[in-house]
């Protein structure tokens, strides 16, 4: 007897208080599986080492904020010898919090218990990166390479899921050329249709110290980087961005609520009604259809700002509910507003307290 779906309906989702997307690397690595893809010898071993210490230092990614976290180096290709000779090139003063390991298991063979017991003695491990996939495959006798592709990914996509953490598998490119960079991974469409986002770094001309690094998935921007590999430091410095627009400014609703907040400490009541109370102060017209969805969305910044919001439905109405911290609700400064939500059937996006920092 098959067990039962575990649903949820529209209306208990989008009141749900959900963590946001944890990002190692702000708008270009968030929590989740991800793949480095690059022809042999053209750097992407670099990239991976330093994109290592960038996290494990909390230093910027080219003007990319990088959350300072532990990071695990699986460098299965390599000697102690070499990585200490890259270290020595890279930086002057290598962290603690990264770790290098030469050797592990393979995929359902012991290394998912590997890393997942790595990450319960660290739990403040951000970053996960292992050079290379193909050293961490068994070869598949199944008839159908796709799906032992995906089966595999999927083991890494469930941990990194599990550990609300980055997985970053370093991948190499086929040798045929393709208009489209994404299409070069090497492996079948399985390994790029399982993961979270691929990045493909591509050399513009054979021999040529310049390249592309192209970014594709989920929950970043499509973006091409054009980047150029520096001889002397061994990092790959930014020489564009295709994505030239500034990001969106932040809805001007939550400082005016804030403020809000701020003198009458609390409300209670429904759209209408908060939108007549906060018209005085606002320039434009508030519009109890779209406030609401703008409280949700906004429900992030509005915690950083010590204000609690809940929403809530009775026979009549959807009722919303804003307290200000300190004033009598539970005592939260807004930082431990994502708690758990009971009525949700799966809490692999809900990250603890502990993986939060």
């Amino acid at each position: 007897m098959p067990k039962k779906l575990k649903t949820v309906d529209g209306a208990t989702l989008m009141a749900a208080r959900l963590p946001p997307i944890r990002y190692m690397i702000e708008g270009l690595l968030p929590q989740g599986l991800h793949l480095l893809a690059g022809a042999p010898k053209v750097g992407k071993s670099w990239l991976a080492l330093w994109l290592c210490l960038c996290v494990a230092k909390g230093e910027t990614v080219w003007g990319f904020a990088a959350g300072q976290s532990d990071v695990l180096y699986l460098c299965l290709e390599d000697s102690y010898s070499r990585i200490q000779n890259r270290l020595l090139d890279l930086t002057d003063d290598a962290p603690e919090n990264l770790y290098f390991a030469t050797m592990s298991e393979k995929l359902r063979s012991g290394l998912e218990q590997q890393v997942e017991h790595f990450l319960s003695e660290h739990p403040a491990t951000g970053l996960v990166v292992i050079d290379t996939l193909q050293r961490v495959q068994n070869v598949s006798s199944e008839a159908n390479p796709y799906a032992g592709d995906y089966r595999d990914l999927g083991i890494l996509k469930e941990l990194a899921d599990r550990n609300h953490t980055a997985v970053l598998l370093i991948h190499h490119l086929r040798k045929m050329g393709d208009d489209d960079p994404m299409n070069m991974i090497s492996g079948t469409t399985g390994i790029s249709g399982a993961t979270d986002s691929n990045f493909v770094l591509r050399r513009n001309r054979r021999g040529d110290s310049s390249a592309t690094l192209y970014c594709t998935g989920r929950d970043i921007e499509y973006r091409e980087l054009s980047l150029e590999f520096d001889p002397d430091t061994h990092i790959w410095r930014l020489l564009a961005d295709s994505v030239t627009a500034k990001p969106e400014p932040r809805d001007a609703l939550i400082p005016v609520l804030s403020d809000f907040l701020n003198e009458c400490k609390s409300f209670t009541g429904t759209a209408t009604q908060l939108a007549e109370a906060l018209a005085p102060r606002c320039e434009e017209a508030l519009l109890p259809a779209t406030l609401t969805k703008r409280l949700l969305r906004g429900r992030e910044e509005l915690a950083a700002r010590g204000v609690r919001f809940e929403l809530s439905r009775t026979r009549d109405h959807r009722e919303l509910r804003l307290t200000l911290a300190g004033d009598g609700s539970d005592g939260s400064d807004g930082k431990n507003d994502m708690g758990s939500v009971s009525n949700l059937p799966s809490h692999l996006s809900q990250p603890s307290q502990e993986k939060q920092r």
